[in-house]
């Protein structure tokens, strides 16, 4: 399974659902479905998803369950910053703790998607 985060639109989760509803109703097998994070804009999911943070969560999906001291190590930045990082990102669901109090990456992959320009409806 994977991670999407992305810019979306208002009533994209409800359309989801319904799809999921609708299959689940006519008897379909219920399938792991992608974990979907949705912001109104670019600014607000870049807000929360800096630079650092993605960078945070390349290496730690590439290096595997780590404490966030030996995290912090491998990105040559500060504890305290590090720590608020990650615990943002647990908040969100894209990483997550083991029972060693080591934090990871639980996702095959995290995507991020920006469309920038497009119309929205309202």
């Amino acid at each position: 399974m994977k991670a999407i985060i992305e810019v979306s639109r208002p009533g994209d989760y409800r359309a989801r659902a319904l799809e999921i509803a609708k299959r689940a109703d006519a008897g379909a097998p219920a399938t792991e479905s992608d974990y979907h994070l949705g912001f109104e804009d670019a600014g607000q999911l870049f807000s929360e998803f800096t630079a650092e943070r993605c960078r945070m969560l390349d290496v730690l999906a590439a290096t595997g369950a780590q404490s966030i001291y030996a995290l912090a190590k491998r990105l040559r930045r500060n504890y305290s910053n590090v720590h608020r990082d990650v615990q943002a990102m647990i908040e969100r669901e894209i990483i997550a703790k083991d029972d060693d109090s080591r934090v990871y990456v639980p996702w095959d992959s995290v995507d991020i998607r920006v469309t920038l320009g497009s119309s929205r409806a309202a």
